[in-house]
């Protein structure tokens, strides 16, 4: 159990899914945020997309370690479930996109783990982050509640939780105060996206309203029946189908209108930054969600690499722990890992990768196979063969050259 054992009321409850979280709510800004509200805002919409589906584009591979290396172990049964099809219902592209989207939305992702009668892992399904508990049982050890909807609830099943052990579900938290079980970004930052929200309600209001301000409906003497007046105002020239409609006032009534216009309520710069705010949330260079203003050709490319490096890389190296850790037994793992294969995204432009290639083909270590194999092409004959820049010497052999030549050799060592 450790140094500090937990003690029973100390076990970790997943706040983010069937418990109501502390984080949930209104923002600051009077906008409701949760993961759906959220994902329409099309600057979290973005980020989502952009994260999860470059995870899901990353070729993924199971390797198995030998005595000079390591190679791919496409005999083994993971291999065929991570890289073509964890279940038959889905490629393994829309598995990793669905469970990434869970994870940057919820702060979780959960995969029901199938086996066979000998333990062998036969496919894996995504599981809905808000339906599930975690929880620790008398002994410590993890288990999961799975609670299914009414149309999921089987013939007679009243409660409709369903308990999963630990080793059959794959669990990938997000950042976590305990360790165990991840707290969404939307939740912790939802004043910056309620703020989002809150502004682009506004603007569809103001054009709805054909892009004009509210007024003020003045009469010289006193009115008996304001609301009704209101209400007969709006109807007839309110909105953006009454625009350019002709008013007729009576009783020397005049129409004053409000001219605050939203670029005196910074209306555009506070959308403009609040998208900036959502990109610095989920790491995301704002080129990639459209904004190109601080971006160029000289620049673009380094930020780009930035997003694999500082962005990806973190979200890559969770997944492949947590998938070693649960999809493979103890003696496995001493033999075989998961890997995916970013090396494509760190290549950069054309011609950096061929200095890159020439260095290492005049360093020696690379073959001209080997650079075929990095640029996806076939390779050729005697292509295995490594060079090595014939003027670069060992400097006792430069010496030695150098004394022979002095002496009236020829110069050859």
């Amino acid at each position: 159990m450790g140094l500090f054992s937990r003690k029973k009321k100390d076990k970790p409850k997943n706040s983010l899914s069937t418990t109501k979280s502390f984080f949930w709510g209104s923002s600051n800004s009077g906008a409701y945020v949760n993961e759906r509200t959220a994902l329409e805002t099309s600057a979290v919409y973005s980020c989502v997309r952009v994260i999860s589906e470059a995870i899901a584009c990353l070729p993924l591979h199971v390797y198995e370690y030998d005595g000079e290396g390591t190679n791919i172990a496409r005999n083994h049964e993971l291999y065929d479930l991570l890289h073509n099809e964890p279940n038959p219902e889905m490629s393994s592209f829309v598995f990793r996109q669905t469970l990434m989207s869970h994870l940057l939305l919820y702060g979780n992702a959960y995969a029901q783990i199938i086996r066979d009668a000998g333990g062998r892992i036969q496919a894996l399904y995504p599981l809905f982050p808000d339906k599930m508990d975690v929880s620790r049982a008398e002994n410590g050890q993890l288990y999961y509640t799975y609670w299914r909807s009414a149309d999921e609830k089987r013939k007679g099943d009243k409660t409709g939780g369903i308990i999963l052990h630990n080793d059959e579900v794959l669990h990938i938290p997000g950042l976590s105060f305990d360790g165990l079980v991840g707290y969404a970004p939307i939740a912790l930052a939802k004043n910056p996206i309620g703020l989002a929200i809150a502004a682009e309600e506004y603007g569809a209001s103001f054009f709805s309203n054909n892009a004009s301000p509210g007024g003020l409906l003045e009469h010289p003497g006193t009115l008996e029946n304001k609301q009704k007046i209101r209400e007969t105002w709006e109807a007839l020239y309110g909105g953006s189908t009454q625009h350019h409609g002709i008013a007729v006032l009576e009783e020397g009534m005049k129409f004053t209108p409000i001219t605050i216009p939203p670029d005196q309520a910074q209306f555009l710069e506070t959308r403009k930054f609040q998208l900036n705010e959502i990109a610095r949330i989920f790491r995301i260079p704002p080129h990639m969600i459209g904004d190109l203003d601080k971006s160029s050709f000289a620049n673009i490319e380094q930020q780009s690499l930035d997003f694999v490096k500082n962005t990806l890389e973190p979200w890559v190296i969770l997944w492949e722990q947590e998938m070693q850790r649960t999809l493979f037994t103890k003696e496995e793992r001493k033999r075989y890992f998961i890997k995916f294969n970013i090396d494509g995204l760190l290549r950069g432009d054309y011609e950096t990768r061929m200095k890159g290639y020439s260095m290492g083909f005049q360093s020696g270590y690379y073959s001209i196979n080997d650079i075929r194999k990095l640029e996806n092409m076939n390779p050729i004959e005697n292509g295995d063969t490594h060079f090595i820049n014939g003027n670069m010497l060992p400097l006792h052999l430069a010496v030695k050259g150098a004394y022979v030549k002095d002496k009236g050799g020829d110069g050859n060592a």
